[in-house]
């Protein structure tokens, strides 16, 4: 990393407030301004640090159950409706409430797990279709797991309806399949208590979707395949642990979001490419792009100045990346850097065979590691690399945490809030506009709305411009243009079209047809 001789002692003022920051989220401050509440990941896996003890009682209780549950499924104590046992988990989610899970599984997952793990991540009916084929057969076998903090993500909500569907066209109960993780309190909660789920698990407040691996989110399914999440939370704990350090220089956290401020210039200059060189790390840079671009992707600091910060994220795998991403690294443009992880055991357990003159797979694989980071380095590209002795539940526990750890520090240097997400919640309620704004298109194609202009008359097919005109929602055209398109490919709601010399001059009813 290309730093001055002088800039970690011309940060010392910064880190030390960085580090002192850190100490009052850990203590309990409130940490997203938004929504006055705290942010505690830190807590689940060192409980005796939380700042009550209602609260450490709660994370204690929690993975006790999740222990007892577990063990129960895997004993046949717990069975679903008429098979003998559970074999499968269907983990509903989406953003942290997936993709922690997925890494876990993915990094993880052996050939002797005693149940495996399927993933529902999105509100896409094909993705949703893809997958419940594969578990037809299996479906009286299935565990699904609803994971939604609110208990009403759209997403999570629409996909837990289509599953419950599948579940019923089967002849089963989907609540005596179905455990829920969310808040105490909320929607989905209600919903299983109701219902009769088989069991729910408590997402507190204070746990952001982002940092949520260690809590019930990633414990529960990771713990159902089998696991040691002991040792993925002493790992987290062991990182957290060293890296309260106040000296910077042995403090691998802040010496990483020093790096990273010193890469991007104080001003977002650069990119930061993660390249783990290991096929069970592919997922990490997906997860990443969350913790890190959700965390540090704000357009003003803490006091209201824009300021357009952020830390984007990308990155393939060791040694793909020789034939995907290294070219551009080597001959472009200087806007990034990498973070490589390596991984000195090769394979466990056993030893590997020779493919060459006293070389093995995992030979050349170290090879290529360093020979790309050499090569970077000679053409003045920076690049950091973390070093682990072997890839199991402890290791990636440290290695989540430190990544976790650097975010929050790295917040505190460019001075903004790394637990609020005002982009997302904007994103969501644009969203929520704009399925207001179909179901007012619909209701108006099928004279259930009228038209703003009492004068304008009633027609069985409509243009585009007349529809916008109709609604009074000009500035919306091309909106409602892709809404039109989208809802006459396919028969859901029985809207069709008769094409036009031209896109905006087709118009658009009910059982019409093309010609």
């Amino acid at each position: 990393m290309l730093f001055d001789e002088g800039f970690i002692e011309g940060m010392r003022r910064s880190t030390a407030d960085a580090l002192a920051a850190m100490q009052r989220l850990e203590e309990g401050a409130i940490a997203n301004s938004d929504e006055q509440r705290r942010v505690g990941h830190y807590w689940l896996r060192t409980p005796h640090l939380a700042p009550t003890e209602a609260i450490r009682a709660d994370i204690e209780r929690a993975v006790q159950d999740i222990r007892s549950f577990v063990s129960a499924v895997h004993t046949g104590g717990t069975k679903p409706q008429i098979a003998q046992a559970f074999f499968v988990v269907l983990v509903i989610g989406i953003g942290g409430s997936s993709l922690g899970p997925q890494l876990l599984s993915d990094a993880l997952g052996q050939d002797d797990d005693p149940m495996i793990l399927r993933f529902l991540d999105n509100t896409d009916p094909d993705g949703i279709d893809r997958v419940m084929a594969d578990l037809e057969d299996l479906l009286p076998q299935t565990l699904t797991i609803v994971i939604s903090k609110s208990g009403n993500t759209p997403e999570t909500k629409n996909t837990m309806l289509e599953v419950a569907a599948a579940y019923e066209r089967k002849g089963l109960s989907f609540a005596r399949h179905a455990v829920a993780a969310t808040q105490p309190g909320s929607e989905l909660h209600q919903t299983a208590l109701t219902d009769k789920w088989l069991r729910t698990f408590p997402i507190w407040d204070w746990v952001g979707g982002r940092t949520s691996i260690t809590s019930s989110v990633g414990l529960l399914p990771a713990a159902l395949q089998g696991v040691d999440i002991e040792a993925f939370l002493a790992g987290a704990a062991d990182c957290d642990r060293i890296t309260r350090n106040t000296e910077a220089l042995r403090n691998p956290a802040m010496l990483t979001a020093l790096m990273w401020h010193s890469a991007g210039e104080e001003q977002a200059k650069r990119n930061l490419v993660i390249l783990p060189y290991r096929d069970r790390l592919l997922l990490l840079g997906r997860y990443l792009q969350q913790l890190v671009m959700e965390s540090l992707g704000k357009r003003r600091s803490r006091d209201g100045e824009e300021v357009l910060q952020g830390l984007t994220v990308y990155g393939n795998k060791g040694s793909t990346d020789q034939h995907a991403l290294v070219q551009q690294l080597v001959d472009g443009p200087d806007d990034f850097f990498v973070t490589f992880i390596e991984v000195l055991l090769d394979r466990s357990p056993g030893a590997s065979i020779l493919v060459g003159p006293d070389l093995t797979t995992g030979d050349y694989l170290n090879a290529f590691l360093h020979a790309t980071r050499d090569v970077l380095t000679d053409r003045g590209r920076q690049s950091m690399t973390l070093t682990i002795g072997e890839l199991n539940a402890r290791s990636l526990g440290s290695l989540i945490a430190l990544f976790e750890r650097a975010v929050g520090l790295y917040a505190e240097l460019i001075d903004v809030n790394a637990y609020h997400q005002p982009g997302v919640d904007l994103g969501k309620k644009t969203a929520d506009a704009n399925l207001d704004l179909q179901r007012r298109v619909l209701g108006l194609l099928r004279g259930q709305i009228k038209p703003a202009d009492a004068n304008q008359p009633r027609l069985s097919a409509w243009t585009v411009e007349q529809i916008a005109s109709a609604l009074n929602e000009n500035e919306r055209l091309e909106t409602i243009f892709h809404i039109l398109e989208h809802i006459c490919a396919n028969p859901d709601h029985g809207v069709s079209h008769v094409a036009g010399s031209t896109p905006v001059d087709a118009r658009y009813g009910l059982g019409l047809h093309d010609r």
